[in-house]
């Protein structure tokens, strides 16, 4: 009999249902958004509850004993939204031919484009646990009878996985910072073009003799003051993009709260008023910009507090990348380069998914297209022709 055989997969409605010891010692330190305490904060500010349409459906593997093996963070969900993986058109394609595309599953890290481990492994796990998560996935979305289950922003490990699984796979493309062991922000500057060197010099002393006081902050620095700030900011931002406001005032807190020693804020205050603000998170080697946002506009403010600031505290810190989070082409020239992002999708309608598979084999083949494409702007001079 194989070890895998003695596992047994159960769903949990609230995160809080398991231990963070248990969650963690799966989940592992290196990423914080799988941590327990960062979909804690979710779940207990209200941002990402059966209210808002992320119902917690999350995966637990156990062995004979008990012992938590294996966990997936997981969400039944009534629409489409703060995943960053956009799946509209296959909605609203599936939807005029007569299904019913909603509700769905989704496991993935909500409201966050972060690439990071999705299925959750033990160190100490029997061989073949990551196939009895894969299958404990499929049994979910056939017990709850979902059109389809998708699996956004894994691991390049967890993506082959599923392919061979049978779920489809999909191509994305984000831009990472990449520490070539700078001892300084000149450093990093020595590396580039002439020309693309000048133009970020110039971008941060505007951005500095604005008359703004920029500071990054981190741990007990950050009060609640700030968090009160930062949540206008944000509400600010999706004001001008007519979107949503995913994460509610009390996600901050709670953050602050929990997840101190990962946050890093960079603000921007004009005398004592913050008027700007950019949240990080740090991992085990890796900084992950996430949000931003200003009440004040202010020449290259957005690309010294995202950017810059957050390529200072790599280097300062010794970590090897900054994620500067979804989309973004301008992020090139300053020094972020392509990287492939992966997705899985599981469609149950085999006619419907069908159709979606020929989609993303042309939609693969031009995103691989693309990204050499992009990585040929780099401002890098050992990239230059």
């Amino acid at each position: 009999m194989s070890p895998a055989t003695t596992l047994s997969v159960g769903v949990i409605a609230r995160i809080d249902e398991v231990s963070e010891a248990d969650w963690n010692a799966c989940a592992g330190a290196d990423n914080p958004f799988v941590s327990h305490a960062f979909l804690s904060c979710l779940e207990d500010s209200g941002s990402a509850t059966a209210k808002t349409g992320w119902l917690p459906q999350h995966l637990l593997v156990k062995d004979s004993g008990g012992r938590l093996v294996a966990a997936a963070p997981l969400y039944l969900k009534n629409h489409s939204y703060g995943e960053y993986v956009f799946d509209h058109g296959w909605a609203d394609a599936y939807q005029r031919a007569g299904g019913r595309y909603y509700p769905k599953l989704q496991g993935c890290v909500p409201f966050s484009p972060v690439p990071g481990p999705r299925l959750l492994i033990h160190p100490d796990a029997p061989e073949g646990t990551l196939d009895v998560v894969i299958q404990g996935l499929l049994a979910a979305a056939r017990e709850h009878k979902v059109s389809s289950l998708h699996i956004t922003f894994p691991t390049e490990e967890e993506y082959n996985a599923l392919g061979q699984a049978g779920f489809l796979q999909r191509l994305g493309v984000q831009f990472h910072w990449e520490n070539q062991a700078y001892g300084s922000f000149d450093d990093f500057l020595a590396a580039l073009a002439s020309r693309k060197r000048k133009q970020i010099r110039k971008e941060r002393r505007e951005a500095i003799d604005s008359g703004l006081d920029i500071r990054t902050l981190t741990g007990s620095e950050i009060t609640r003051r700030h968090w009160d700030a930062f949540n206008q900011f944000y509400l600010s931002t999706v004001d001008r993009k007519w979107g949503s406001a995913y994460l509610t005032r009390r996600f901050f807190d709670l953050l602050g709260e929990r997840l101190a020693d990962n946050v890093v804020l960079v603000v921007a205050s004009r005398g004592d008023e913050p008027v700007a603000g950019a949240l990080n998170l740090r991992g085990a080697d890796t900084l992950y910009g996430r949000n931003w946002g200003s009440t004040e506009d202010c020449k290259f403010l957005h690309f010294e507090a995202c950017y810059y600031r957050a390529i200072d505290y790599a280097i300062a810190n010794g970590l090897k990348r900054v994620e500067a989070g979804a989309q973004g082409t301008h992020k090139i020239q300053r020094g972020y380069l392509p990287q492939k992002t992966f997705s899985a999708h599981w469609i149950r309608d085999q006619n419907f998914a069908d159709a979606v598979s020929h989609f993303l084999d042309r939609e693969r083949a031009g995103m691989e297209r693309e990204i050499v494409s992009l990585a040929e702007f780099s401002p890098f001079k050992q990239e230059e022709t």
